[in-house]
């Protein structure tokens, strides 16, 4: 009949309005009380461009979504079905929590009417599981309360902090149907505000006042210049006053080396030394968390006198104490203390950052001595140089591991500038094996470009069931390289240092990881001479085909580890 309403069920709905948000990707792997999702993707989804991507584990598959959302600076969407699949999601979420990175994970819930009565998968209190992992939880029983429960974790997950959040949909409203036109499913634009507002102009002046009178002022700029997007304002900003910059390993690319204003990295060298002689500090959305020895001395100094801007008020003058504290959006503070600084004359050059990119220079110098040995086993430092001048400037590096992630991070901005949103790391839960599926998601998310990942020998034994995921979505020029020691390297570090070598489940047996590779459809090889490092690399990235290259590396200590160490971290 002509009059008769159209009925949509509630995988209907869900996909309707993750349409309406943008969505391209859902990762996970499906379950029962999933079935109308997926057959509404099968219906019309892939027409309108949303489709799922199916990963061997759902922990890989919130991992990509994390890295979806680290390269895009949009949400990244994970789902796993009731009980078991929301269990293997939480170690994902909860590494894109500690990073406060916007993922969105999607699970069933049994039907009501098996509310505590031993289902299959059911009794699990999903909701309150995740608590301690997402900045919001939300669940839904019946179809017409969907699109409201999608904005709000949308509204969620990218207001304020960004961080993961829960959508948890029964069953009844998976099944339930509805009138087409009876929900109102709008666009983000249509229920959420995208300006910032600005910062009133007094705390601007103080702001820069103290800055301008500072003898070795120094700026810290973090994650949340990342996901604000602020980079050419730091950047600009930085440059006008002269001002060194020390970048944290979430806002690695919001300056780059083509910058005269960056020391690193790191508070290792030059970036050591501005830590501890600073007097005036700018903290751009960063948390003083381990990588910056919390803020306390010997690395800082209680004297120092810091001006601290975060979306979120929380964070403002934890474990250091502030001089001036901002809640702000990093780019709109940026931009007004650029509108007030241009009312005075540009700054020369300070000697004090001319002192530190000297010393940054002769730190360089340094390394690259030490990473130019022709040593067998190669040297882990050798193996780091090599990728990097083999990397396109515009790759997205992942970084995945312990000790080879501090030999990554100690020499990530020595040769080509590493662009924003283009290096991904679980830096602060110090989350193994996500090397992987991030280099999915992020292939997924920028396809045009290389992806590299570096990884540990046991940090990629974690998720390496995925590489078959890499291998169907038929993924190219994403070249994963492992820096096998044969070791749990940091653990094993740590039994030296403070344990009388006493080594115990930290020596890993051989394996060849190349034959594996090949065995899950991959190219694979094995380099035990460091000048065949950038042949392999390049045999691997005209293979056509997602590439495992086995890098055999000596076990000793980095810099970093031993640094962690003093400090009573490791």
């Amino acid at each position: 009949m002509e009059n008769e309403k159209k009925m949509i069920n509630g995988g209907d709905v869900l996909i309707k309005c993750l349409q309406a948000e943008g969505v391209r990707y859902l990762f996970g792997i499906p379950g029962g009380q999933f079935l109308n999702m997926y057959d509404a993707i099968y219906k019309w989804g892939k027409e309108k461009g949303i489709e799922t991507v199916l990963f061997r584990h759902e922990q890989a598959a919130a991992h990509a979504a994390d890295a979806w959302a680290r390269v895009t600076n949009k949400p990244g969407i994970c789902f796993g079905t009731v009980g078991p699949g929301a269990l293997h999601l939480v170690p994902g979420v909860g590494t894109a929590w500690s990073d406060n990175i916007p993922v969105i994970a999607i699970v069933p819930q049994v039907n009501s009417k098996f509310d505590d009565s031993f289902t299959l998968q059911g009794n699990l209190d999903q909701i309150t599981m995740f608590k301690p992992i997402t900045k919001y939880q939300k669940s839904v029983r019946n179809i017409e309360m969907i699109p409201n429960a999608v904005q709000k974790i949308f509204r969620e997950a990218v207001g304020g902090r960004p961080r993961p959040v829960l959508l948890e949909i029964y069953e009844d409203a998976f099944l339930a149907e509805i009138e087409e036109d009876k929900l109102p499913i709008v666009t983000p634009d249509r229920y959420r505000a995208f300006g910032k507002p600005a910062i009133d102009k007094e705390s601007i002046k103080k702001s820069l006042d103290l800055l301008l009178n500072a003898e070795k002022p120094i700026i810290l700029s973090g994650g949340g210049v990342m996901r604000s997007e602020a980079w050419n304002e730091l950047r600009e900003f930085a440059e006008y006053i002269q001002i060194p910059v020390i970048t944290t390993v979430m806002g690695i690319g919001t300056l780059t080396n083509e910058s005269n204003c960056l020391l690193g990295a790191t508070i290792a060298g030059a970036g050591m030394k501005a830590a501890g002689e600073a007097d005036v500090i700018l903290n751009l959305g960063c948390k003083f968390s381990y990588t910056l020895g919390h803020g306390e001395e010997p690395f800082w100094k209680n004297s120092q006198k810091m001006i601290q801007v975060d979306i979120d008020p929380a964070i403002i003058g934890r474990n250091k104490p502030i001089t001036i504290g901002i809640v702000s959006d990093i780019k709109i503070f940026l931009k007004q203390m650029l509108e007030e600084v241009k009312k005075i004359n540009k700054i020369e050059k300070r000697d004090w950052l001319d002192t530190l990119i000297q010393l940054r220079k002769k730190s360089i110098e340094t390394s690259n001595k030490k990473a130019s040995k022709d040593s067998v086993p190669i040297a882990p430092k050798r193996m780091i140089k090599e990728v990097f001048e083999f990397m396109d400037e515009d790759a997205i590096l992942i970084v995945d591991g312990g000790d080879i992630a501090a030999y990554v991070v100690e020499q990530i901005d020595f040769y080509k500038p590493r662009p924003p949103l283009s290096t991904l790391q679980a830096i602060g839960m110090g989350h193994l094996g996500t090397a992987v599926p991030y280099g999915i998601g992020a292939k997924l998310a920028k396809p045009d470009k290389q992806v590299i990942a570096i990884s540990g020998d046991g940090a990629f034994m974690i998720n390496i069931q995925d590489l078959e995921t890499a291998v169907r979505l038929g993924l190219k020029n994403l070249i994963y390289v492992i820096g096998n020691n044969n070791a749990w390297g940091m653990i094993k570090s740590g039994q030296k240092l403070f344990m009388k070598k006493r080594y115990i489940d930290v020596d890993l047996p051989e394996f060849d990881f190349a034959k594996c590779a090949e065995a899950f459809g991959c190219y694979g090889e094995v380099v035990t001479e460091p000048n065949e490092i950038k042949p392999a690399l390049e045999r691997a990235k005209n293979s056509n085909k997602p590439a495992v290259i086995d890098v055999k590396i000596r076990w000793e200590i980095p810099d970093a580890t031993k640094l962690l160490g003093s400090m009573g971290i490791l």
